[in-house]
């Protein structure tokens, strides 16, 4: 994936971890277009942002997927970057008709090492590390390449207490590194910050016991994103 020239939609980027991408990638001479399902903060984010386009997007709606997918691909035609999966059926045609297109979809450190707090969340990421993988071999001969987004805990809001735990990566360091991932790595199949690679390669270093049970001794809130 090449970090500048893109044009890249990322559903649910309205806060956190989507929106400051959304920013970094603006700033590195991309059209990013940011979606969500609350039309009051998108219009914040328009008036903030001038320069972001904004669509309305409801993830648990078919329908507001076909909606949204047909009004960014008519006023963005030249759409080749997308996360995260949900989204991938309604746009995999389109992104098979670019020169180069990149799907991104978000798992977390949590895939890999499971917290007991969170089961059906670890599941969920875990799920979407196969699904990646699987689709990577699926595409393998078409225009179209997948990569994995793996956020350790990162300072936001998705767990209580999440944005003030020592344990929790800064929101403006997390996304400074994952652009220079994108930019220094654009072969990597998956965009790991240092951080999150105690979690991810436990297994592979022979420690994976000793990383669960370190993980489980701490606060929810140094879990993985």
């Amino acid at each position: 994936m090449k970090i500048s020239g893109n044009t890249i939609f990322i559903p649910g980027s309205t806060s956190g971890i989507g929106l400051a991408l959304a920013l970094a990638l603006r700033d590195k001479g991309n059209t990013v277009i940011v979606g969500g399902r609350r039309a009051e903060l998108l219009d914040q984010i328009a008036a903030e942002h001038p320069d972001l386009a904004t669509v309305q997007i409801d993830v648990s709606d078919p329908a507001s997927i076909s909606a949204a997918a047909e009004k960014v691909i008519r006023s963005h035609p030249d759409l080749n970057v997308l996360g995260p999966i949900r989204k991938l059926a309604a746009f995999v045609e389109h992104l098979q008709t670019q020169p180069s297109a990149t799907v991104i979809t978000v798992s977390s450190g949590l895939a890999f090492a499971p917290l007991k707090a969170t089961p059906s969340y670890n599941a969920s990421k875990a799920a979407v590390h196969m699904l990646t993988e699987s689709l990577r071999l699926q595409y393998a001969d078409t225009a179209v390449e997948f990569k994995e987004l793996v956020p350790p805990s990162v300072a936001t809001d998705l767990i209580p207490g999440q944005r003030d735990s020592s344990f929790a990566m800064p929101l403006d360091e997390f996304v400074a590194e994952v652009v220079d991932v994108l930019e220094q790595h654009p072969e990597a199949d998956e965009i790991l910050v240092e951080r999150v690679k105690f979690l991810r390669y436990g297994e592979a270093r022979g420690d994976y016991t000793d990383v669960v049970a370190t993980l489980n001794a701490s606060d929810p809130a140094s879990s993985g994103a």
